[in-house]
């Protein structure tokens, strides 16, 4: 059997085959940009024509090569957070919010949850801008009159390519309008969202597959049996192909953005685990959470600070950031995008202080890549405080496999805590098909988990496509 990943993120659509145990087979991949619209008024959007075009595109060159002949199973790490207004025949109605979009407001007067307390606790979010229950009618009210469904940017492709459209409980956890104990729709967070009858998506039950339509089916007949598993959202993915799928270890994924989070087996009806305040708590699947917490700067503050300062790339960055000490730099606050949730900060909050003449363009990445290590620290602290012991934490993501000083950097912030270094440049698509196929602990890329002390190769741990936008 081969698996057919899907890596629907941000910066990149992402297609690529594995074998049946996960693990990607040499060359089968294809890749196309995908092109974010950024504004000085806080929008971050994407077309989801043109995004669905670049899939399109993918696949097509996936089987031009060959590489879909027994593909059995399809499964997707999708982007979290997402939301586009569709019209009654499936269209879009305007472009797709992303995760970084800090435009919308909630409805003047309305006072958010009776008890902001059980609120978090019962959906893992807060009555905030990134989450549905304030994008939904913010949105309705910049569509107009009419009839109007609502969906992430994944039920909006998958929809048009698949026989039936659903959402994953792991996608609608991060809408902020589930209930993650009981797996339904939370009456509250709807009433908030404005929410009618008709414009959710529905969820997909534990057992759900789905199928091409037959336009699709005739575009690529080697599909044309094989089931579609319901999609990952990409954090969740990301753990679970770390190797991190226990309380044993969490995983910080450098990719566009940075995060760190923890996964725990909490099966659909128990009772949740303990969630500190300023911690964030999703699905995996109908089995597994996710908790953690996010921040707007990652691969990004790299790649912005490579194009405006003119930074040289590859081994002469490398050389240049080397004689600069972990967590060196000038001091900076790396929030460039804003902040995620609870925080409120718009975009345009990052800061760069104590410049002088003296100062490099070098020093100023190396500042604004320390900001964010000592951002996540503090989010391994707050996940470590509702454990009885330390945990072990798993770097990730094209960001981190593509520069060894960050590496060490976030080796120093996080001491005394092991830190290790995934060098699967793919743990988003492996840890979809790993949730697909229930096998949490069967992560391809644990063999290839280094400690960073360890880690002094330039070349070892180096991806070739880096997850990030340059």
């Amino acid at each position: 059997m081969r698996i057919l990943a899907l890596d629907l993120g941000t910066s990149s659509v992402r297609g690529l085959v594995l074998d049946a145990a996960a693990r990607p087979l040499p060359d089968a991949l294809a890749r196309r940009p995908a092109e974010i619209v950024i504004g000085n008024d806080g929008r971050a959007t994407l077309d989801g024509p043109g995004y669905l075009a670049a899939l399109v595109e993918c696949l097509d060159e996936l089987a031009a090569a060959g590489h879909l002949g027994g593909v059995e199973l399809v499964v997707a790490s999708a982007q979290w957070h997402s939301v586009v207004p569709l019209g009654p025949g499936g269209e879009p109605l305007g472009p797709v919010l992303t995760w970084l979009d800090t435009r919308p407001t909630a409805p003047a007067g309305l006072a958010g949850p009776v008890d902001p307390g059980d609120y978090h606790r019962r959906t893992g979010t807060w009555w905030h801008r990134f989450y549905w229950s304030v994008r939904l009618p913010w949105l309705r009210e910049r569509c107009g009159p009419g009839r109007i469904r609502f969906a992430g940017l994944v039920e909006y492709v998958l929809g048009v390519l698949l026989d039936e459209a659903v959402m994953s409980v792991s996608q609608a956890s991060g809408t902020g309008l589930l209930d993650l104990r009981t797996l339904n729709w939370d009456p509250e967070a709807c009433e908030l969202a404005g929410v009618r009858h008709g414009e959710l998506p529905a969820l997909a039950p534990a057992a759900w597959f789905g199928r091409l339509r037959a336009e699709y089916a005739g575009r690529w007949p080697e599909l044309r049996n094989a089931r579609w598993a319901p999609p990952s959202g990409d954090g969740a993915a990301s753990n679970v192909g770390s190797g991190c799928y226990d309380s044993r270890r969490a995983a910080v994924t450098v990719g566009t953005s940075a995060a760190v989070r923890l996964v725990q087996p909490v099966p659909a009806g128990v009772e949740l685990p303990p969630l500190p305040d300023e911690l964030w708590r999703y699905r995996v699947d109908h089995g597994h959470v996710v908790t953690g917490t996010a921040f707007s700067g990652g691969g990004n503050l790299y790649a912005w600070a490579r194009r405006e300062m003119r930074l040289p790339e590859g081994h002469e960055l490398d050389r240049a950031l080397a004689r600069v000490p972990p967590l060196g730099g000038i001091a900076a606050d790396s929030r460039l995008g804003g902040d995620r949730p609870p925080g409120l900060a718009p975009a345009g909050s990052g800061v760069l202080s104590e410049l002088g003449f003296n100062t490099t363009a070098v020093d100023i990445l190396a500042g604004l890549m320390g900001a964010l290590c000592r951002e996540v620290g503090i989010g391994v602290a707050a996940i470590e405080s509702t454990l009885d012991e330390p945990v072990q934490v798993v770097l990730g993501g094209g960001a981190v496999a593509a520069s060894e000083w960050w590496r060490h950097s976030f080796s120093v912030a996080l001491a005394p805590r092991a830190v290790h270094h995934v060098r699967n440049p793919e743990i988003g698509a492996v840890g979809a098909a790993l949730v697909a196929i229930g096998r949490f602990d069967g992560a391809s890329g644990l063999e290839r988990i280094v400690r960073t002390d360890e880690d002094e190769s330039p070349t070892a741990t180096r991806s070739a496509r880096p997850q990030y936008r340059s």
